[in-house]
């Protein structure tokens, strides 16, 4: 973890107008109508559905809901569950089924690692409680997450949305830096970490990477990291660690952190999903998070690791298609999904809530931003471009030095007279 403390000039880098994304990719999709997307919880049933319902949340619960060795009650409300390792929900997939974690591959040549020294950062551990070695630490899901969701097998998942080339009307707005036109293994970088203002329980805000492979139809293939507020997921506004992973474009493929069999987690100091401790504070201390993704040469699988060091877990090639042998696109940066509830543009932030132009201590950043080559060596960007799906509402500039490398700062406050 680093907390960097100086400022610098960001240097302004053209726009490249694209096309845009659903929850990752800068390629994306019509955002569902938002009386498709109401809370369950709200609707009348007729007692035999209340019933039927009611069975579901209960099955989809002791499914997902582990037997635990341990349990910590994090002062955010969260209950963590430590794990046996071996009984995680990704052992429920019949490829992995009576098989156990495997140990971390070799890190990309040129990282510097420092697992000795690292901390997990969230709120749970202010404790000073921590699973046993040989667990891993699970967020427990509640009757009340799921009852938040659209229905019980969406819970957890994506909208079912049609990945389209075009982002016109598609809700989510993006502002980010991509390459393509490449063979990717991987890709890292650190970003600030803030607690974004989101307008209601159907948006969210989002800054993560991207790991994208496909053609951005149906068979499109992405890995994804970062930090995310999303009331719907999680019931309340802070910032939270997490991951996803689709091999049909958020269709019936992939899920957030553990909440389906796919992710494999290694460490018992991370809990995917947990709140994010401390945060960064405007003209105050920055808190920044480093963030790589990794392809292992020799089996193939996609790692990642969070701070300086801690392995957190892999995903399996097996659940790809595409990204079973490389990506041809990776992505940085802040999403956004803008509901238009009252009339108008969401008030909902990406990043510190404020424009790139304000520069550090104020806007949201990225910096040292590198890609895994086909040796499994971290190297420079070659051809990064730039993309704000509408720059009046959040923004993004790139720039360049000896300390942070490539970096870029990115955001804004959404709803404004330049953005109605």
């Amino acid at each position: 973890m680093n907390r960097a403390s100086f400022s610098m000039i960001p240097i302004f880098v053209a726009f490249f107008v694209v096309v845009s994304s659903s929850l990752g990719p800068v390629l994306s999709s019509p955002l569902l109508p938002d009386s498709g997307h109401r809370k369950l919880l709200n609707h009348t049933f007729k007692p035999e559905e209340d019933v039927l319902k009611q069975r579901r949340v209960d099955s989809y619960l002791k499914k997902m809901n582990k037997p635990a060795v341990k349990t910590i009650q994090s002062p955010d409300g969260d209950v963590i569950d430590c794990v046996q390792s071996h009984l995680q929900p990704a052992f429920d997939h019949p490829e992995l089924r009576g098989q156990k974690p495997l140990d971390p591959p070799a890190r990309p040549k040129g990282h510097n690692s420092t697992e000795a020294a690292s901390e997990s950062f969230q709120l749970w551990t202010d404790t000073g409680e921590s699973c046993p070695k040989g667990t891993v630490p699970i967020r427990r899901t509640t009757e009340k997450d799921i009852l938040r969701a659209s229905s019980v097998t969406r819970y957890g998942r994506r909208r079912r949305i049609h990945v389209r080339r075009d982002s016109t009307g598609s809700g989510h707005e993006h502002a980010v830096v991509f390459e393509k036109g490449d063979q990717y293994y991987g890709a890292k970088a650190s970003l600030n970490v803030w607690a974004p203002h989101v307008t209601n329980a159907y948006e969210f805000s989002l800054s993560q990477i991207w790991i994208i492979s496909g053609s951005f139809r149906n068979d499109l293939n992405t890995i994804e990291a970062g930090w995310q507020v999303s009331p719907e997921l999680y019931g309340d506004n802070r910032p939270r660690f997490f991951t996803y992973w689709t091999s049909d474009a958020y269709h019936t493929t992939g899920c957030y952190n553990l909440l389906c069999s796919g992710f494999v987690q290694i460490n018992n100091k991370i809990a995917i999903g947990a709140a994010i401790s401390p945060r960064s504070s405007f003209n105050g201390r920055q808190f920044d998070i480093g963030l790589m993704i990794w392809k292992d040469p020799k089996h193939g699988h996609w790692w990642l690791e969070f701070g300086s060091g801690l392995v957190v877990g892999y995903w399996p090639t097996f659940l790809f298609s595409h990204l079973r042998s490389h990506a041809n696109m990776v992505q940085f940066g802040g999403e956004i999904v803008n509901t238009r509830s009252s009339g108008f543009h969401t008030s909902t932030q990406m990043g510190s809530g404020r424009f790139a132009g304000e520069g550090f201590g104020k806007a949201a950043y990225f910096r040292n931003l590198q890609t895994v080559d086909w040796d499994n060596n971290l190297v420079p960007f070659k051809n990064l471009r730039l993309l704000a799906d509408h720059s009046t509402c959040y923004d993004i500039r790139q720039g360049r030095n000896n300390v942070w490398g490539t970096y870029f700062y990115y955001g804004g406050p959404g709803r404004n007279i330049r953005c109605p």
